[in-house]
């Protein structure tokens, strides 16, 4: 039987600095899960079609289930643990539930970080473009719609906070 190669990993996951020594073939979500006790990353499909998995790499959107550990040493990563308080939640956060964007929340990682980085970039898109950014997430609840109007909600917040 052969052993797993292991890796050193030192990274900054929400703000902290961590390290652990890793199996160097484990996926990203894995290690963010059994390694670090990060739950805002779950995997669902382990294939890049869902987003549960999503995080923040070095202010990237990425499918967690697609990387391995090497690919986030020395990185800083975000999770949803990291954006927003219940006392003072992320804009896009605030919209979200205002508008009733989702229902479960499996899709919510991959929601969130593609609404957030969308908005960075394009703080007023169109529906197509919203839809474009989303489109990469799958939502077994709502039918996308509600998200749509979370993120117009978001885009407006932000404008506002920002102005």
């Amino acid at each position: 039987m052969t052993e797993l190669p292991e890796l050193p990993l030192t990274l900054v996951l929400n703000g902290k600095e961590v390290s652990a020594t890793v199996d160097a073939d484990a996926t990203v979500v894995d290690v963010l899960r059994e390694e670090f006790g990060v739950t805002g990353v779950r995997a669902g499909c382990r294939n890049g079609d869902c987003g549960t998995c999503t995080a923040l790499v070095d202010g990237r959107s990425v499918k967690t289930c697609l990387q391995l550990p090497g690919r986030i040493h020395g990185a800083d990563v975000q999770t949803l643990e990291s954006i927003g308080t219940p006392d003072h939640p992320h804009p896009v956060q605030r919209a979200f539930l205002e508008c009733y964007s989702f229902q479960c929340g499996f899709c919510l990682p991959g929601m969130t970080f593609a609404a957030i980085t969308l908005l960075e970039h394009t703080p007023d898109p169109t529906d197509a473009q919203i839809r474009d950014a989303l489109s990469g997430n799958l939502c077994r609840c709502t039918g996308y719609e509600n998200f749509v109007r979370g993120v117009r909600r978001a885009s407006r917040l932000m404008r506002e906070t920002a102005g």
